[in-house]
């Protein structure tokens, strides 16, 4: 795949942002599971750049912490040094938010004047929205964790990692767009499919969150049963299921690991047939194959070995990759 000339810068800085959001994810999976989201009580999207530099600084930064519920209800036992390692982590996931708008904002009026965006700045315009939606989602997701319960909503981190992903996905499909514009090996028939598998892979996802907000993976630590139970009796006993599955954290623990079944057979057939089809397709559906097993993979030892961070982080991150992975096959069924 080789952009035209005058795309390549763009299809560069694309590509460059599409992979800042793969960091973002991982910063922010780490910073939800050290707990170091609610460590930071103000947002200053402008200023606030800088860390406290003074010892006076961080006792000010340290006492507004401990007006907040998190400090009273649950980290009442932290000194100043065990604070600023949790302050650490939401500090640089919120720097490498503002890295970000940086390099979107600079080259963007660079091509912009030049134009280099002719054509395309209606679609770059699209991705700044998703990107601002997804920072104001940040914040809006931590002001439900400051008042009264130390615990976001985990529909709004739901909402805040969906736009993430969604993010990084529209600013993947520009860049392939730009990159290779003509149609390259149509298939109706499997690019409709993939469609729909794609939106099994987002429920997929939201799930994922649903999972991370309500710490649901430590409910059970046993595969493929919970507990010798394939299902949990907050599920066989509820009134409301719906309900139970969205919001129980059995119930969402047993809804994920269920649907990934759905998705892995529908994943797996999807990509055999790319491979088997041959032409452009053949070698993104292998990846989809690969990426898609690895990333099952990854879910079962996050749940086995009792959500060891390292591991739920790469877990995340898979996802990601798995829908860009996806996306680039379908690009090339177009």
């Amino acid at each position: 795949m080789s952009a035209r000339p005058v795309d390549r810068p763009v299809v560069v800085w694309l590509l460059t942002l599409w992979a800042l959001v793969a960091a973002m994810l991982v910063v922010g999976g780490i910073t939800r599971l050290t707990g170091s989201g609610l460590s930071m009580v103000d947002w200053r999207p402008l200023m606030g750049a800088l860390p406290p530099m003074t010892h006076g600084e961080w006792l000010d930064v340290f006492a507004r912490y401990q007006a907040s519920p998190q400090y009273e209800q649950v980290n009442s036992w932290m000194t100043l040094q065990d604070f600023q390692r949790i302050f650490a982590w939401e500090y640089v996931h919120r720097l490498l938010g503002r890295g970000l708008g940086l390099v979107f904002a600079l080259p963007f009026l660079g091509f912009l004047v030049t134009g280099k965006l002719a054509g395309a700045w209606g679609r770059v315009g699209i991705a700044f929205l998703l990107g601002a939606g997804q920072g104001l989602m940040g914040w809006y997701m931590v002001r439900s964790g400051l008042v009264d319960i130390p615990e976001v909503s985990h529909f709004r981190l739901a909402a805040h990692l969906g736009l993430a992903f969604l993010a990084g996905s529209w600013l993947l499909w520009t860049a392939l767009s730009l990159a290779m514009p003509e149609p390259s090996d149509g298939d109706r028939r499997l690019f409709r499919l993939g469609w729909i598998g794609l939106g099994l892979v987002a429920i997929q996802v939201v799930w994922g969150a649903f999972m991370a907000g309500k710490r649901a993976g430590l409910v059970a630590d046993t595969w493929p049963r919970m507990h010798g139970r394939w299902v949990p009796e907050a599920v066989t006993q509820a009134t409301d299921l719906l309900a139970v599955l969205a919001s129980d954290p059995a119930g969402i623990h047993f809804a994920h690991r269920t649907f990934a079944w759905v998705v892995v057979a529908v994943g797996v057939a999807w990509g055999v047939a790319l491979v088997r089809r041959g032409g452009a397709p053949r070698r993104p559906g292998a990846v989809v194959l690969v990426v898609l097993g690895a990333q099952f993979v990854l879910g079962v030892a996050t749940v086995v070995l009792h959500v060891p961070i390292g591991v739920a982080v790469i877990h995340q991150l898979g996802g990601y990759l798995l829908v860009s992975a996806w996306l680039i096959a379908l690009h090339a069924l177009r």
